[in-house]
């Protein structure tokens, strides 16, 4: 009901992803456009050290997969310890890290204790750019996203991203990340054992990442596409108060 008045009532809607373009036209908007909003870019510090990384979180020696969310339902980190459960019998077993905190992580916490799943919960971190720098691949198992921050970092440091095609994730990673379907344990698990038994493939997602995020809007881009917005809006005249 919300969304049916507030499309309808507002000149027009900008949506991050063609799927709520289309959710906003179908909800009643007059005008619905897509207007993808940059994430401030991420800065990894000068002279990072991947292998300090490794030994703070005690990787040293196995792979390492690093995810980024809230401990959230829809974050899909059930899924996600799900796959962990597979990734047990590699040799050397990886080691998943999740920064983020949220409602869950008692429940993630137990299942990892009782089933001795290789994961770690990080909590709150600052130091993300630098998790994912030492990563050898990233994961996101979202039900939903629109542009996710961490595909849009994981793509701008060239680490290989495993995602769920949902949402926005597609039409923001193209063919830069591997793509599964979301809930899909065994599509997750595979994916990622491929990347990891596969370092050519890794280098190729690698460039294909950059080259992807080099064609993102900047913030400077998308502070003038609003404000275009507005100038159109406003005959470029004076916003009201």
């Amino acid at each position: 009901l919300l969304e049916r008045r507030a499309a309808r009532a507002a000149a027009v809607v900008l949506a991050t992803c063609s799927e709520l373009v289309d959710l906003a036209r179908a909800r009643g908007a007059r005008d619905a456009r897509l207007a993808p909003v940059a994430a401030p870019r991420a800065v990894t510090p000068p002279g990072g050290r991947p292998d300090k990384t490794h030994a703070e979180l005690g990787s040293m020696g196995r792979p390492l997969i690093v995810a980024v969310g809230s401990l959230d339902a829809h974050r899909g980190y059930g899924t996600l310890l799900d796959a962990a459960r597979r990734w047990r019998a590699l040799d050397p077993a990886p080691l998943l890290v999740v920064a983020g905190e949220g409602p869950r992580r008692a429940e993630l916490q137990g299942r990892i204790a009782r089933e001795d799943l290789p994961v770690l919960l990080l909590g709150r971190r600052d130091d993300v750019p630098e998790l994912l720098a030492a990563a050898d691949v990233a994961v996101l198992p979202s039900r939903w996203e629109a542009r996710s921050v961490l595909a849009q970092e994981a793509l701008r440091l060239g680490v290989p991203l495993v995602a769920t095609a949902v949402g926005g994730v597609p039409e923001l990673v193209g063919d830069a990340a591997e793509l599964v379907p979301y809930g899909d344990a065994g599509a997750l698990a595979d994916a990622v054992r491929g990347l990891l038994a596969d370092p050519a493939r890794r280098v190729e997602l690698s460039r294909a990442g950059r080259a992807q995020a080099g064609g993102w809007p900047s913030e400077d881009d998308t502070v003038a596409h609003v404000l275009s917005v507005y100038d159109e809006l406003t005959g470029g005249g004076a916003l009201p108060l």
